[in-house]
């Protein structure tokens, strides 16, 4: 595996330690500022909308200043925003730091996918892409635990927890990442008819639109959890517990992705199965009545998130040009901004309306829409074209040779 890409495993596991605090953010707003559920779920959408700018500037930012310095102006601003969330003496602040939060918490993405993707061999990366989940994991299982435990002293530590470990991701990435050029202005007449147009691209809109739907789910697990809990008369930090449960699961299931039955499933298949056990974990939330029972269901809808990450990340990276990584991993990505922003308002006006059993079931019903949909339009596997790209970062820098 290149050194570069071991590098961002290791600073994402680091930074992963303490990225528990979002979950928590409509809690603090609820606890201290005394709002009730439609205005917490407000100042979380205004975090994911603020999301998708961000995702998209880190695109551009990558060819502009480059990747490494573009990983590290989003990890120094989500750790100024985080603690300014912390600080907060009313809601009005906590609002204007939620948004810069959102602003800054998507620049990250871009440049260290598109590091990952054109770093190794395509027959490598979903394999990749899966470790660089399973880094988000290992340092998510320590995360949920320090959740619990800060959860109930006060959640404002959370935070502060959180900003701290992305100051030392961003000084261990300005460290040992290899400095990188940006591209000079313009590409040059000759690459003019190479200039990448993803939102072009059938088959990436295609996965975007899926790619959001389930990116929607996601964000359920996360942001809805601890109201969730709340609301069936357990420990909002309890949530914690069931990040952990998840992180584990995603540790210890690695090895699926190496079998070699698992690695000759087609695209659509594999995400197929990666929604429906996604759904099995949510409808196991929505019957569970014991702290075991959630625990086992995270443990389920883990597996099927652990599927769907790796092969979905390699798919959008092997659809783009040489040197469009970024730009395609920008555009897919800003499906989870969308998402960002519906999550919390659709999780608060269900658990108002309805309660978390009804949340759970039809997010469930969701991922069986979407595993229906995979076997039918979701290509095969990427047509990725070996036209560079004008204005694209120069090769060798900042990705090593591949290995």
């Amino acid at each position: 595996m290149p050194r570069a890409v071991r590098l961002l495993l290791l600073a994402r596991v680091v930074n992963q330690l303490g990225a528990f605090s979002l979950p928590f953010l409509t809690a603090l707003i609820s606890s201290d500022y005394g709002a009730d559920l439609t205005t917490a779920g407000l100042v979380a959408a205004a975090f994911g909308l603020a999301t998708i700018p961000s995702r998209l500037a880190g695109g551009g930012l990558a060819d502009r200043i480059g990747r490494r310095a573009t990983i590290v102006l989003g990890l120094v601003g989500c750790a100024v925003a985080q603690l300014a969330i912390a600080a907060s003496s009313s809601l009005a602040w906590a609002v204007a730091a939620a948004v810069l939060l959102g602003l800054a918490f998507e620049l990250y993405e871009p440049p260290s996918q598109a590091i990952i993707g054109e770093s190794v061999p395509e027959r490598q990366r979903v394999r990749t892409f899966s470790l660089f989940s399973a880094a988000l994991a290992a340092g998510g299982t320590g995360a949920g635990l320090l959740a619990a435990l800060l959860g109930r002293w006060d959640l404002r530590w959370l935070f502060v927890a959180d900003a701290v470990t992305c100051l030392g991701c961003a000084l261990l990435v300005h460290l040992a990442l290899p400095g990188d050029r940006p591209a000079a202005p313009g590409g040059g007449a000759e690459h003019a008819s190479a200039v990448v147009r993803p939102l072009r691209d059938r088959a990436l809109l295609s996965l975007l639109a899926t790619g959001t739907a389930y990116a929607l789910i996601n964000q359920q697990t996360v942001l809805a959890l601890p109201l969730a809990l709340a609301r069936q008369g357990r420990p909002a930090a309890d949530a914690g517990l069931l990040f952990t449960a998840a992180a584990a699961t995603t540790i210890l299931a690695q090895p699926l992705i190496r079998l070699r039955r698992t690695a000759r499933l087609a695209a659509p298949v594999a995400l197929a199965l990666g929604h429906l056990l996604l759904a099995a974990g949510l409808a196991g939330y929505a019957l569970a009545h014991s702290l075991p029972a959630l625990l086992a269901s995270a443990a389920v809808w883990s597996l099927g998130d652990l599927l769907i990450m790796g092969r979905v990340y390699a798919l959008v990276t092997s659809l783009a040009p040489r040197g469009g990584t970024g730009r395609y991993l920008a555009v897919f990505g800003t499906g989870w901004g969308v998402a960002a922003t519906l999550a919390p308002l659709l999780a608060t006006r269900v658990l108002a309306a309805a309660g978390p059993a009804v949340l759970w079931t039809v997010m469930a019903l969701l991922c069986l829409l979407l595993a229906a949909l995979h076997l039918r339009v979701t290509p095969r596997h990427g047509v990725r074209t070996d036209e560079p790209v004008a204005g694209a970062a120069p090769t060798g820098s900042p990705v090593p040779e591949r290995s």
